[in-house]
C-alpha cells in the first residue's frame, strides 16, 4: 500500500510544480510625489538637459553694425571689377550718327518729280527693311503736316491736299533707329485709290528727302 502512495506522490510532484509557477506575483507600485517647487515657480531638481530659453533670453545682435564693420565679400578686392568689364560691343549694334563727308553718310536724296491734278493725294511710308525704330517727319512746302511719324513694318501716311503749281514733300530722318541709315518706302496714291507713284530712301539723321507733286 505504501509503495503504491509512494508511487501516486512522485506522478503527481511535477504537476504540482507547475501549478505554483502560474500563479502571478505582485509588486507593489510605488508612485512618487512631484518635484515641488520653490516661490519662484521653479523645481528644487534641475534637468537633465540645459535648454537655454528662447523667451526670456534675447541676444544682443545690432545688424547694422555688422554689415558696416565687416561688409559680405564673396571675392578678394583684387579680383572684384566693374559690372560689364571685358564685354565686347559690336559697333554694328546700337544707334549711330555718321559725320556728314564719311562714307557711310546719307545726304539729302531726291525722289523725283510727278504730275496729277487730283484733289488730293494719300501720302504712305514704311520701313522696308529692318524695323528698328526709324522716325521722320513730313513737311509739305516747308510746313509740318506730320511732327513724328514711326516707321514700322506696315504702311501708314495721311493725305495731302494739292495746291496748283509745286507741291513739296520733304521727308526729314530724325534718327537712324538702331541699325543706321534710315530706311523707308514711300508710296502715293491719287484721290481714286491709284498708286501713282513708289520709291525708296536712305537717309543719315537730318538728311531730307524731297518729293515734288506737281498740279496744272
Amino acid at each position: 500500500m505504501k509503495s503504491i502512495l509512494t508511487f501516486l506522490f512522485l506522478l503527481l510532484l511535477p504537476f504540482l510544480g507547475w501549478s505554483q509557477t502560474d500563479i502571478p506575483t505582485s509588486k507593489p507600485l510605488k508612485i512618487e510625489a512631484a518635484n515641488e517647487l520653490d516661490e519662484d515657480g521653479k523645481t528644487d531638481k534641475g534637468t537633465a538637459l540645459r535648454i537655454p530659453s528662447v523667451i526670456k533670453n534675447h541676444p544682443k545682435i545690432n545688424l547694422k553694425d555688422s554689415l558696416t564693420k565687416r561688409p559680405v565679400k564673396m571675392l578678394p578686392d583684387k579680383k572684384l571689377v566693374q559690372a560689364g568689364h571685358g564685354m565686347k560691343i559690336d559697333p554694328k549694334v546700337g544707334p549711330r550718327t555718321q559725320k556728314e563727308g564719311s562714307k557711310d553718310f546719307f545726304d539729302n536724296q531726291y525722289l523725283g518729280d510727278i504730275k496729277n491734278n487730283g484733289k488730293f493725294v494719300g501720302i504712305v511710308c514704311r520701313d522696308h527693311e529692318f524695323v528698328d525704330g526709324d522716325r521722320v517727319r513730313i513737311y509739305l512746302n516747308e510746313t509740318v503736316i506730320d511732327d513724328n511719324m514711326l516707321l514700322t513694318g506696315a504702311f501708314k501716311g495721311v493725305n495731302v491736299d494739292l495746291n496748283k503749281g509745286f507741291n513739296r514733300l520733304d521727308f526729314e530722318a530724325l534718327n537712324e533707329g538702331s541699325s543706321s541709315p534710315n530706311t523707308a518706302q514711300v508710296d502715293v496714291y491719287d484721290d481714286q485709290g491709284q498708286l501713282i507713284y513708289s520709291n525708296k530712301w536712305l537717309l543719315s539723321r537730318g538728311s531730307k528727302a524731297t518729293l515734288v507733286i506737281t498740279k496744272e
